[in-house]
């Protein structure tokens, strides 16, 4: 049972807990180990709960700093210091390397639609980005008006598209198809319909495909 299905997703299009692309499925792991972990944390609290009325007739004093420095301060930074650790690595993964660069679309947000651009073409597909199939796409990211956000929850997380500014993210498809997108900051009266596609197509038939899409001969 999907308990917020606008949040996080649990099936269907827009799920974060199927991901494709290698940046949503290290965001995916994220989220289960903290799930993993959390369901220990209730098991470890729930123990700590039922001991006394186990050993109702052997009471025992625990002095007040094990519970100050151990529960309140060690035990905290220990299970942090972890997430952050197995975090930070899928965070990494969305941004753009310093390697050789990767093929560059632009995306322009803008109340309430999306405008991609390529390099080298003249003309945007509007709401719907086209990229090659099992290669990395930067995605330039910006916003013509307020604050919006890019999030493709199968390929990647979500990242801002602020006016003035240009935010880049990493995506890859690792196959052929449509993957669901939408804005994930709520930016006015129809944030609720910003929706768009990402369309992955298989090399040797992307040129092709996009010069369809650019003359407005997409087909549906």
């Amino acid at each position: 049972m999907c308990v917020a299905p606008v949040l996080a997703g649990c099936e269907g299009a827009l799920s974060s807990l199927d991901p494709a692309g290698p940046a949503a499925q290290s965001i995916a792991g994220v989220w289960w180990v903290m799930m993993a972990g959390s369901l220990v944390i209730l098991a470890l609290m729930m123990g700590l709960i039922l001991f006394p009325f186990w050993k109702r007739h052997q009471p025992r004093e625990v002095p007040e700093t094990l519970w100050l420095w151990g529960g309140g301060l060690g035990f905290p930074l220990v299970v942090l210091a972890a997430l952050l650790a197995w975090g930070l690595p899928s965070g990494q993964s969305m941004l753009a390397g310093r390697e050789t660069p990767v093929y560059t679309v632009e995306a322009e947000a803008y109340q309430w639609g999306w405008n991609f651009r390529y390099p080298g073409e003249d003309g945007v597909t509007p709401e719907v980005l086209h990229i090659p199939a099992g290669e990395p796409v930067d995605v330039a990211i910006t916003s013509l008006d307020v604050i919006h956000a890019f999030w493709v929850p199968r390929l990647a997380g979500k990242v801002d598209a602020i006016p003035g500014t240009t935010n880049t993210l990493r995506i890859l498809a690792p196959e052929p198809g449509i993957y669901e997108g939408m804005c994930a900051e709520f930016c006015g009266l129809e944030h609720a319909t910003m929706r768009f596609r990402v369309v992955a197509h298989a090399s040797d038939e992307y040129e092709s495909a996009l010069d369809a899409a650019l003359a407005g001969q997409e087909q549906p």
